[in-house]
């Protein structure tokens, strides 16, 4: 359904995608804020439980998934949701849910969730939820149709102040998609290369979270022109080192193009905010908690759109006045002055960020060439240097005390490794070590519930799959030759 009347680009939606995954994690216990979700929710779940109950097959794989979802829920339930919203939108449709991209260019919190698609595969065939989204489409579709109007109209008027008309945007999408399967106080947003999304769970109450819609859609007006005009916001990159105090995210602190634009976000937004309702004394108050938050452009913003507001110039055609205008040493004295707060909000929109280790890389390949030493160093300085997968690094750290012989470091390693780890192959292998080092213990008992906890992880992973498997089946004995251990993790 076509939000902006002027491009088709612009769309409010269901998608079946995320109805199968977040229908599956509610079949596992996914239940935050379930007495407040819209009623469709508690419907769908229970025809779930039903269909599940009457096939051997999809109790079977109900049990796989709902192991593999409690290996991977987060202390926050709203972490736990917002993992498999990533997946899912990084997923083309049923029944074969493949990856619309590399596993290399999937962001951290989809890539800690990418086993689940086999065993999503499995569950949505099994539990019959072809069959359920069908029945209940038009019960989606009426969700769609209820929002539309109060959507159209936001998205409208942020093109009508701004002068910008979405259909100029060739190439982007803006897509907010409806699913009541989620918990309806959490907003999930992002964007992944030229496609931004917006996730909402409708609940009982009849309202959605415009704020967070329209900050999304700001990010998608915005995005482009601040990469056409790179080159002259990268003259403002001295304001970083101004702002490395901050208690805004390390994101915003590292790249002048972010704090420019969410700077500029949040000054529309101030200057925009309840017109009518809001006094200018509340609006230059929030400018100030943006500010006091490290975005420090943003009472600039602020003064520089009285006069845009007053122009018949787009912001197309001012955006590189706006940028050109900044008196980079008068910011950089302003942002000196500014007192940082503890802590700031967090950013809604969630970018595309695959993790491209370098020291992790070089250890695991001196690892495999038999230096242990030297992959112990770099994988320490990757983790305490916190710029690389600290799950990574322990599982290494691990890896370099087995080939020590020592059983007991390699333990507290992997253990550790679980606690943090976000790659597939860091779980299922650490929990291969574990079962293997209780069976050379003799706690067959413990060593088995690691085998059953690795063969839930590694669906995706046929090699890790048949170890878990050979685990599960016999007790793990050491090989002669310590290099052809068919646990060890190329």
């Amino acid at each position: 359904m076509c939000l902006a009347q002027s491009s088709p680009k612009v769309s409010l939606d269901t998608n079946q995608t995320l109805f199968a995954t977040l229908t599956a994690i509610n079949a596992c216990g996914y239940d935050t804020e379930l007495s407040v979700s819209d009623p469709l929710r508690a419907e769908i779940r229970e025809e779930v439980a039903k269909a599940t109950e009457t096939s051997m097959q999809a109790r079977e794989d109900t049990d796989l998934l709902c192991n593999y979802y409690r290996e991977h829920a987060q202390a926050d339930p709203s972490r736990t949701l917002a993992q498999y919203v990533s997946l899912a939108l990084l997923l083309d449709g049923p029944p074969n849910f493949s990856l619309k991209v590399k596993d290399s260019d999937l962001p951290p919190d989809a890539m800690n969730v990418v086993g689940f698609v086999p065993i999503l595969q499995k569950f949505y065939n099994s539990a019959g939820l072809a069959n359920i989204w069908a029945r209940h489409q038009d019960a989606y579709e009426s969700l769609t149709a209820r929002y539309h109007e109060p959507l159209s109209k936001v998205l409208f008027d942020t093109e009508i102040y701004l002068k910008l008309p979405s259909a100029g945007y060739l190439g982007h999408s803006f897509s907010v998609y409806l699913d009541p399967m989620g918990a309806p106080d959490q907003t999930n947003a992002r964007n992944y290369g030229s496609d931004y999304y917006v996730v909402i769970s409708p609940g009982v109450a009849p309202t959605l979270k415009i704020e967070q819609i329209r900050h999304t859609y700001l990010h998608y007006l915005l995005d482009p022109l601040a990469m056409k005009y790179s080159i002259l916001i990268d003259g403002l990159k001295p304001l970083l080192d101004r702002v490395k105090k901050a208690p805004m995210d390390d994101s915003f602190k590292e790249d002048i193009s972010l704090l420019v634009t969410e700077s500029f976000i949040r000054a529309i937004e101030a200057r925009t905010s309840s017109t009518g309702k809001t006094s200018e004394a509340e609006r230059e108050a929030a400018v100030q908690r943006d500010g006091e938050q490290g975005y420090v452009l943003t009472e600039y913003f602020y003064d520089a759109l009285v006069q845009f507001e007053k122009s018949p110039t787009g912001l197309r055609n001012a955006y590189s006045d706006l940028i050109g205008r900044i008196d980079l040493r008068k910011e950089e004295k302003r942002a000196s002055n500014v007192q940082f707060a503890t802590r700031a909000d967090p950013e809604l929109v969630r970018f595309s960020q695959p993790s491209h280790p370098k020291l992790l890389v070089t250890a695991e390949q001196r690892l495999s060439a038999g230096d242990a030493e030297s992959a112990k160093k770099l994988a320490q300085q990757a983790l305490d240097s916190k710029t690389e997968d600290p799950g990574r690094a322990l599982f290494i750290l691990a890896q370099v005390a087995t080939m020590n012989r020592d059983m007991q470091g390699a333990r507290h390693y992997f253990e550790q490794a679980l606690g943090v780890a976000q790659e597939p192959k860091v779980v299922a292998w650490s929990h291969i070590y574990l079962g293997r080092i209780l069976d050379l213990e003799e706690d067959r008992a413990a060593a088995i519930d690691h085998y059953r906890l690795a063969l839930s992880a590694s669906a995706s992973l046929p090699e890790a799959k048949a170890a878990a498997e050979h685990g599960l089946a016999q007790p793990f004995e050491p090989p002669a030759h310590p290099q052809n251990d068919p646990g060890k993790r190329n």
